[in-house]
């Protein structure tokens, strides 16, 4: 819920009252600004004009207006395939080089299949914990947003009027959206939760989908340095390491790409620089952990 759709609530929630008096509603708009002059009505017009003009203006940049939309997708969602395949194209990659020193490929296969495993269960785990701790956590602030309610109403009304003050609204239209969030505690509960304390609510279902988002991230993302193994004679590790290599900065730098892209946008010469260089820096991370990793295995062995 936003802070629109807090205005629309209210201003539809008093449509009741608005029978006995059909022009109450309107007089915070027909107020006058002192400063400009201008009634609400004819500023809100004038924006107006204001937007559609630069919208005119935008036409002939290169850059897209930013549109706000709903998206078809969790954010959420996305944020965990990228923690998931970040660490899978990494660690496994890094393991399976390094266990190419030792020159024999069931081992890197069975090694890395088993990192590739208990990697994948590991976050996978730690994604679900991590979303049961976030949820316990609202649960936690929601009760003491009940008990603020509860016990101290002026304080919690107090904490709504800071939020629109920022706003510079006129007294009467402010003091009317404060007191109709005051009036329903279930409303003034969410905004406080929503807006004060920032903490959305989380869906039920979401410790699950996080667990296997991230876990199926990770086992996709370490399958692929290991394919190249499995297509190579037993002591043929030198040909199947460099295939493992070539495989990995294509995936890497894809991933990179992809990543900056869907977090910065698609479109614009901006934007292709900033996925370029997201992959280059990915590429340089998964280079930097391989070579570490056969670097300490031909240490010790």
């Amino acid at each position: 819920m936003s802070l629109v759709s807090v205005v629309r609530l209210i201003f539809g929630s008093q449509s009741v009252a608005s029978k006995e008096r059909p022009d109450a509603l309107l007089d915070p708009l027909l107020h006058e600004d002192p400063e400009s002059g201008l009634s609400t009505i004819q500023r809100l017009s004038n924006a107006t004009d204001d937007s559609q003009e630069a919208e005119r203006i935008h036409e002939k940049t290169e850059e897209p207006l930013l549109v706000f939309t709903s998206q078809s997708c969790d954010p959420r969602i996305i944020s965990d395939a990228i923690i998931g395949l970040s660490d899978g194209l990494t660690v496994p990659f890094a393991l399976s080089a390094g266990l190419s020193a030792l020159g024999n490929t069931k081992i890197v296969i069975f090694g890395g299949l088993a990192e590739l495993i208990a990697g994948a269960i590991s976050m996978g785990l730690g994604g679900y914990l991590a979303a049961r701790s976030e949820a316990e956590f609202y649960e936690a602030k929601l009760s003491r947003t009940r008990l603020l309610v509860m016990k101290s109403p002026c304080e919690a009304t107090s904490l709504v009027r800071s939020h629109f003050v920022p706003y510079r609204l006129q007294p009467m239209a402010l003091e009317s959206i404060v007191s109709s969030i005051a009036s329903s505690p279930h409303l003034l509960i969410d905004f406080l939760m929503r807006f004060h304390l920032g903490i959305p609510k989380p869906s039920y279902h979401r410790a699950y989908v996080s667990a296997m988002t991230i876990a199926a991230g990770y086992f996709f993302g370490g399958i692929l340095p290991l394919l190249p193994y499995f297509f190579v004679k037993i002591d043929d590790v030198g040909g199947a390491f460099w295939w493992s290599v070539a495989v990995m900065i294509v995936a890497l730098c894809a991933f990179g790409y992809v990543k900056t892209c869907i977090l910065g946008g698609w479109k614009g010469r901006s934007n292709l620089i900033k996925g370029v260089r997201g992959a280059v820096q990915m590429v340089g991370v998964g280079g930097v952990a391989a070579g570490a990793a056969m670097f300490f295995v031909q240490a010790f062995s």
